[in-house]
């Protein structure tokens, strides 16, 4: 019986050792969660101090960088260019007005009425769509030009920009210019038939 009595002493003895133990662990799991609660406002603090760091960055790299603006003057002198030389679009329209002359004009009409319908609707086909290139030139560097006005006022714009819209604005206007002189048949008008 002495056995028993120790054995259950000791039985006794190792439940109250586990019992301690898992005492001692909720009571250092507790102590840490309090530790981790004391932690988190300097935490919270430091995230925060983190976010105010990173928002002062961010507005420097969320300022635009001019690079639509860029597009848009570099687009302008290339439409001015199109406009002065023509165009793609313009000798196919041009092309296509004066096979239509062709098919409309009958042999036995005279040679104004043949040049007129063959020549001079292509000629004037070709000045419409120049025009409209010049016009696109002059609009989009007038855009490009009046963007900080609109966008950032005390955000200067960079010069290569500037130069490159005027470039496009300038083109354009000669263009344009060009493009009424040649539809009016004041510039390189049809000949005389007669």
């Amino acid at each position: 019986m002495g056995t028993k009595t120790e054995a259950g002493a000791e039985a006794r003895k190792d439940d109250e050792t586990v019992v301690e133990a898992a005492t001692e662990d909720e009571a250092a799991r507790a102590e840490a969660l309090e530790d981790a609660e004391q932690e988190e406002p300097g935490e919270e603090k430091a995230a925060e101090e983190d976010a105010v760091e990173e928002d002062a960055v961010e507005p420097e790299a969320k300022e635009p960088s001019g690079v639509g603006q860029g597009a848009g003057a570099v687009v302008s002198a290339a439409l001015g260019l199109v406009s002065l030389s023509g165009g793609w679009i313009g000798t196919v329209a041009g092309a296509r007005e004066q096979l239509v002359g062709q098919l409309r004009t009958s042999s036995t009409a005279s040679v104004a009425t043949q040049v007129k319908a063959v020549y001079g609707n292509a000629w004037h086909s070709t000045a419409l769509w120049a025009g409209l290139f010049a016009l696109a030139a002059l609009l989009t560097g007038a855009v490009v030009l009046a963007r900080p006005a609109f966008g950032a006022p005390g955000r200067p714009q960079a010069p290569w920009i500037k130069s490159v819209a005027w470039a496009g604005v300038s083109l354009g206007v000669i263009g344009l210019l060009l493009a009424v002189l040649k539809y009016s048949d004041a510039l390189l008008g049809l000949p005389s038939t007669g």
